[in-house]
């Protein structure tokens, strides 16, 4: 079958347990990813302690300082959302795979083929409810509550050889 044969066959829709295994493979990568971020943040806090920038007097370490304290956890909370939000925002438009999809040959595209923009892939991270709007994916094509709002689908790639 030649390529053009294959881009104009019907797409396979993914099954729930194999969106589950590209999520699980996703949240390892993204929990190492966020290992990272933390030692990033604990190098800047470290930083603006030693130049007395910072004062977490009245927490026992830097860990509490970035968890009990009001500002100090919003901020925190807020960046480590933001580099999950960036991590599947790059991947959903810059090929339509994370390293899980890819894994197990799924793909986030439009209905014609092209890949999600930068608002639709900000909607998907935001509906998809941690990945809970995976269990929407019953319906004809398997749609997750987040490719419906994010008006995108997933597929299954083929290996071409």
């Amino acid at each position: 079958m030649t390529k053009s044969a294959q881009h104009n066959t019907t797409p396979q829709y993914p099954t729930l347990f194999r969106r589950f295994a590209a999520w699980f493979y996703d949240a390892l990568v993204v929990a190492a990813i966020l290992m990272l971020a933390g030692g990033i943040a604990m190098a800047l806090i470290a930083l603006l302690l030693h130049f007395d920038i910072l004062d977490i007097s009245g927490h026992e370490d830097v860990s509490a300082y970035l968890t009990l304290h009001p500002l100090a956890s919003s901020i925190y909370t807020g960046y480590l959302a933001a580099v999950i939000i960036g991590f599947y925002t790059y991947f959903w438009t810059h090929g339509g795979q994370t390293l899980g999809m890819r894994a197990w040959k799924l793909k986030l595209q439009n209905k014609d083929g092209s890949s999600l923009t930068t608002t639709q892939a900000l909607i998907r991270a935001t509906t998809s409810a941690f990945g809970l709007g995976n269990f929407m994916a019953f319906n004809t094509k398997r749609r997750a509550l987040q490719d419906v709002m994010a008006e995108c689908e997933m597929i299954v790639t083929k290996d071409i050889r």
